[in-house]
């Protein structure tokens, strides 16, 4: 066994897949809540909620699927146990020099 770690040891393929069905899952009871699948009316409006409920469960799963891996990609193994001690999204800065940016002074 190696110690460094893996783009798999990231996140799992199954966990990415529970994410993606827990978000597909609540995605499609909001809409079937939405659309009244509960409710007291024509069954044809009951069958038309529980389809579009499916329809945006799918999307849903496919997309948190999709953006989650993408986002995954975007990080370098690597640099996921080394510690940062400065701001993420500033730019390198060269180190400053010994006379912490004072001008010397001049002879004249």
């Amino acid at each position: 066994m190696t110690d460094k770690t893996r783009r798999r040891d990231l996140m799992r393929p199954v966990q990415l897949l529970g994410i993606a069905f827990i978000a597909a899952a609540f995605a499609g009871f909001v809409t079937a809540m939405a659309m009244g699948a509960w409710q007291a009316i024509p069954g044809e409006d009951v069958a038309r909620a529980w389809a579009v409920a499916g329809i945006v469960a799918g999307i849903a799963f496919i997309a948190v699927l999709l953006i989650l891996s993408l986002l995954l990609l975007a990080i370098d193994p690597a640099d996921v146990e080394k510690p940062i001690d400065r701001p993420v999204l500033l730019r390198d800065q060269p180190e400053a020099d010994e006379t912490d940016g004072e001008k010397p002074a001049s002879d004249a």
